[in-house]
Formats: structure tokens, C-alpha cells, sequence
């Protein structure tokens, strides 16, 4: 599995406050050992973000991503207010 980071996911995420970031980074360690871990809610989205997955970085924090053979391509993260409204 080769992880990317898209261009708007990073500049997302370099906005987050430290402790997120870190909570990201663990998440990010427990996605690559087993993406559908029950910790992380792993989901497939429907509607504008059809062909898309989302796990739980916190009760509010979702990072979306999509897959491309072996890759994983993160694309956006934030609440689940400013991504689904």
C-alpha cells in the first residue's frame, strides 16, 4: 500500500491544531496495518463523494480517501460539517 496526499488534504491537515495532527498520524499507522480496523469507522460515501471512503480520526474528524490499485489517495480531511454540507 503506497499512501499520497493530495494538495488540498495537506494544506487541510498543516491547519489542524497539533493534537489532531497526531491523532491523524496514529490512525494513519493503525489504517495501514488493517484499513477496516472497527476503530477507524472505515465507510464507502455515496452522493458527491461516490467512489470514495471515510474513517474517523475523532468523533467529528473524518479524513476521506480514495483507492487506486495499491494506492491510497487521501483527499480531503475536516469535520463532518465541512464535508458533508
Amino acid at each position: 500500500m503506497r499512501v499520497i496526499y493530495h494538495k488540498r488534504f495537506q494544506k487541510q491537515y498543516r491547519k489542524l491544531p497539533d493534537n489532531l495532527r497526531e491523532k491523524f498520524d496514529h490512525c494513519l499507522m493503525i489504517f495501514i496495518q488493517d484499513p477496516f480496523d472497527q476503530g477507524l469507522n472505515n465507510h464507502a460515501l455515496r452522493g458527491k463523494y461516490s467512489g470514495c471512503r471515510s474513517i474517523d480520526i475523532t468523533g467529528d474528524l473524518r479524513a476521506i480517501y480514495e483507492v487506486s490499485g495499491e494506492n491510497v489517495n487521501f483527499t480531503l480531511i475536516g469535520t463532518h460539517s465541512e464535508l458533508y454540507s
